[in-house]
């Protein structure tokens, strides 16, 4: 996982570089913007079978990992598999699968947040700051793991994004005014 964040103070208004006298100044001066870039590694996961061969009912069991590696296409949608779904079979005798739990990493997130905000004084010592965010700037789909069932019929395909928390979710903007005292 990896975060790299900024805040850079744009160079308007008074004791700046730019604007830095009259109502220019006073509209243009005091903006900070900042961004927030986040990368993260996708979660695990591993191959399911059906679990009627260990005759013990609500039991998971694991797939039979048939090649010694198991390729990793990255492809998302119902086109391509996301892994080499031909490295697994279903499990056909009374015994455990061979393949391990959590073995495989589903695809990673990507995440890009901006803002842009500005203190204004009111009077001492109460300050009000306007903030206006935008989350998931790119709008970049961040893809749920692969259907793990080897006997289901989108096996190894990626068919949603994921629904999870705000920090992967689609874009949206939020705007607000907070109160410093």
């Amino acid at each position: 996982n990896f975060q790299l964040s900024a805040i850079y103070q744009l160079p308007f208004g008074k004791n700046q570089r730019y604007l830095t006298e009259g109502i220019s100044a006073a509209i243009a001066g005091g903006w900070q913007v900042n961004g927030v870039l986040s990368l993260y590694s996708g979660a695990l996961f591993w191959v399911s079978a059906p679990g009627t061969s260990l005759n013990a009912p609500g039991s998971p069991q694991l797939a039979d990992q048939i090649k010694p590696h198991v390729a990793i296409y990255g492809a998302h949608g119902l086109a391509s598999p996301y892994f080499d779904i031909f490295a697994f079979a279903p499990v056909t005798t009374a015994r455990f699968g061979t393949s391990s739990f959590d073995s495989l990493r589903g695809p990673g997130y990507r995440n890009l947040d901006f803002g842009l905000f500005r203190t204004f004084g009111i009077r001492e010592p109460l300050k009000a700051q306007f903030r206006i965010e935008a989350l998931n700037l790119t709008n970049h789909p961040n893809f749920s793991n692969p259907d793990n069932g080897v006997t289901d019929p989108d096996f190894g395909l990626i068919t949603s994004t994921n629904p999870g928390s705000r920090l992967i979710a689609e874009r949206y903007f939020r705007l607000g005014l907070k109160l410093l005292f």
